[in-house]
């Protein structure tokens, strides 16, 4: 059974060593604030009507974080499974081209390959995690449609904009694509992301 659990940045690996990429972190520390977007968006609207959600940074217990992100991708099992496998292929790729390599001396194609081996587990975690991620930012993405939400703003928090910047590449991707725009602002001291969307 596949779980949903933190591992961290992304790993650079070579027959160096193992480095790690912190500019690309892992998309499970955004699973939290996704899951209270969705939580805080998902009821009916009335014209002309604000709605506040008082974010709660409590966090959700791995079992908790899961069941509430299976009534939004309810194929994530699957999804999983998925992510799993394209990776395998993707270490299999990688562990061939360090044993044909020939750039590297068989010790340093050695090492390479035994650095690839040591983080096998942590690359399926990520790319997991990156899956099911991108499921969640769909369905939120879907419920600001749906309920023809204008707006949402979030805390000027790092998390916070991460998942709008994210949620805003997916309403552009999307075949019928919704422009967007995200600004920050200050309001009684403190400073406010806003993703606005432009509804034709």
């Amino acid at each position: 059974m596949m779980q949903l659990k933190y591992v961290g940045p992304k790993p650079i690996i070579s027959h160096t060593g193992i480095e790690f990429d912190n500019n690309k972190e892992d998309k499970y520390s955004y699973l939290n604030i996704v899951v209270q977007l969705l939580k805080a968006l998902d009821h009916e609207y009335f014209d002309d009507r604000t709605y506040v959600y008082q974010s709660d940074t409590s966090r959700f217990s791995p079992d908790a974080l899961m069941s509430e992100l299976k009534k939004y991708c309810p194929n994530m099992d699957e999804l999983m499974q998925k992510a799993n496998h394209n990776i395998e292929g993707e270490i299999e790729h990688q562990l061939q081209r360090a044993h044909e390599s020939h750039t590297l001396k068989d010790v340093d194609k050695e090492v390479l390959e035994n650095n690839i081996k040591l983080m096998h587990d942590y690359m399926i975690q990520r790319s997991v995690n990156k899956a099911v991620y991108y499921c969640a930012i769909n369905a939120l993405a879907e419920l600001l449609k749906k309920g023809h939400i204008d707006h949402v703003v979030v805390p000027m928090f790092q998390k916070f904009s991460h998942v709008l910047h994210s949620v805003q590449g997916i309403l552009k991707a999307q075949r019928n694509a919704t422009e967007s725009t995200l600004e920050i602002y200050k309001e009684n001291g403190q400073l406010f992301v806003k993703l606005q969307l432009i509804h034709r």
